[in-house]
């Protein structure tokens, strides 16, 4: 039976529910009436159910695909402004015990170089990370309970956050490690983590637990569970996800809304993000092998419906894909994107040997990251290396609050503006700082209040002078 607010994973993501979704969309997809009332709710910003949000995607008429296009991005804007949050992963290690059969790093995989790196080896990667300009991480590892034990990872995090390197500090260390305990969660929480992240990779549990054949991953209970056990342990910024390709399109798109929807039903909170990874070519993976790939123009209609669907959530884009198909991305709802990303252990110090690759995928946008913010910079975008939010204690509901009220922007125009300031004084080719500062004086008149358009001012003024981290 399908319950919202139960603390059971079969039952907030319910098969059932979400096949009855499925029948209802494709029942509906030519229902003009229809489709209008729910285009109509969703320009109130208050975001769709699942069974709504399926119809639009399974909309097949042009004129109404338009709409939801123009709505996506009006939305995003409304929500998020022009700004386009950087950062970058960090590989930990690749030692896994799993046998996910689509990723590289499963347990029988005896080609792929296996790494760890030491905290010495952290503090390299970390200072090369630093002087691309990046101050926000991501921070991965395989799940192996001897070489990548929970103090392992803390231990890291403490790692970064102590670097600092001539201008360069990491501000945020998001997590992306395997489903655990409230224990664990609640000491990344300590740890001063950002935001915890675990993909779902698929809701079909059948399928689900086929591609997960052996390892504790294989507990789809355990891993559709995580995200409520993160929220005992006090995490309350957590980010979902899905890998499109390995089961219908369709029913991913409807169980990772409900499952957004559990969250905010239980405790108040959606997701603080959403990921939109697709199957990817990989060491001892053919993409080939799963015959549930979408098209570019699939994946562009997902990302709307998901942006109109939950308007607050920041929605994520990595490196897998190319700067064309982030670029049509952008305009359409992803507010994050990766930049100038190794997806191996190690790799940013110093490249990795031919015959010693350790990469999780292939990486499609390959552009350094000042190439990347100058692109959205050309865009009208504002490139924003901003951590302020995390640091000010504006997470969880106190974030939702103040982003479903669309009160965010008062802090975050300025503060996206001061994190680029600092990034066009320290790492910006000329220019990229030429085209920097020209935005920026555009985009400082559009702080809707004198008194924190004149504070920004005068930290923009300080930033030239050497100071930094300001923040609002």
């Amino acid at each position: 039976m399908y319950n919202v607010t139960s603390p059971k994973a079969e039952e907030f993501i319910n098969h059932e529910e979400i096949l009855d979704t499925l029948a209802y969309a494709q029942a509906n997809k030519d229902n003009i009436e229809l489709i209008d009332g729910i285009i109509e709710k969703a320009k109130l910003r208050k975001g769709l159910t699942h069974r709504e949000a399926a119809v639009l995607l399974d909309c097949d008429i042009e004129e109404k695909n338009q709409e939801i296009y123009q709505l996506a991005e009006q939305i995003k804007k409304d929500f998020y402004g022009n700004r386009i949050v950087l950062f970058a992963p960090l590989y930990l290690s690749n030692y896994c015990i799993n046998g996910c059969v689509y990723c590289p790093y499963h347990k029988k995989n005896t080609h792929i170089v296996r790494k760890k790196l030491t905290q010495e080896e952290i503090k390299k990667e970390v200072i090369a990370l630093q002087d691309m300009g990046h101050k926000r991480l991501a921070i991965e590892a395989g799940e192996d309970p001897q070489n990548n034990p929970i103090e392992y990872i803390l231990e890291s995090i403490k790692t970064i956050y102590r670097i600092k390197h001539k201008n360069g500090a990491i501000r945020r260390v998001n997590v992306n490690i395997a489903a655990t305990t409230v224990e664990n969660y609640r000491k990344l929480k300590e740890a001063g983590i950002g935001t915890y992240i675990l993909f779902q990779e698929t809701y079909h549990k059948e399928s689900y637990e086929k591609l997960h054949p052996t390892g504790p991953k294989h507990n789809y209970a355990y891993h559709t569970e995580a995200m409520d056990r993160a929220m005992k342990g006090g995490i309350d910024d957590v980010g979902l996800g899905v890998l499109f390709g390995l089961e219908l399109y369709r029913y991913e798109f409807t169980g990772l809304l409900m499952h957004a929807e559990h969250l905010e039903s239980v405790w108040g909170v959606g997701p603080h993000t959403i990921s939109v990874p697709r199957v990817k070519h990989a060491d001892d993976i053919d993409p080939n092998a799963f015959d549930n790939g979408i098209d570019d123009d699939t994946f562009a209609k997902i990302v709307a419906c998901i942006r109109i669907a939950v308007p607050y959530t920041g929605i994520i884009m990595s490196t897998r894909e190319s700067a064309e198909c982030r670029q049509r991305a952008l305009h359409l709802g992803v507010s994050q994107i990766s930049g100038a990303s190794k997806t191996s252990v190690g790799g940013y110090a110093k490249p990795e040997a031919e015959d010693k690759k350790s990469e999780q995928f292939d990486v499609s946008d390959n552009r350094t990251l000042d190439e990347i913010v100058n692109w959205l910079m050309r865009l009208g975008y504002i490139p924003s290396f901003c951590t302020a939010c995390y640091r000010e204690g504006r997470t969880g509901d106190r974030f939702m609050s103040l982003c479903k009220s669309r009160q965010i922007q008062n802090c975050c125009h300025p503060n996206a503006l001061m994190t680029l300031k600092e990034y066009l004084m320290d790492y910006a080719c000329e220019d990229t700082r030429k085209i920097g500062e020209q935005l920026i004086l555009k985009e400082v008149q559009n702080i809707p209040k004198e008194k924190v358009r004149n504070l920004t001012l005068e930290n923009l003024k300080a930033i030239e002078k050497g100071q930094r981290d300001f923040r609002l």
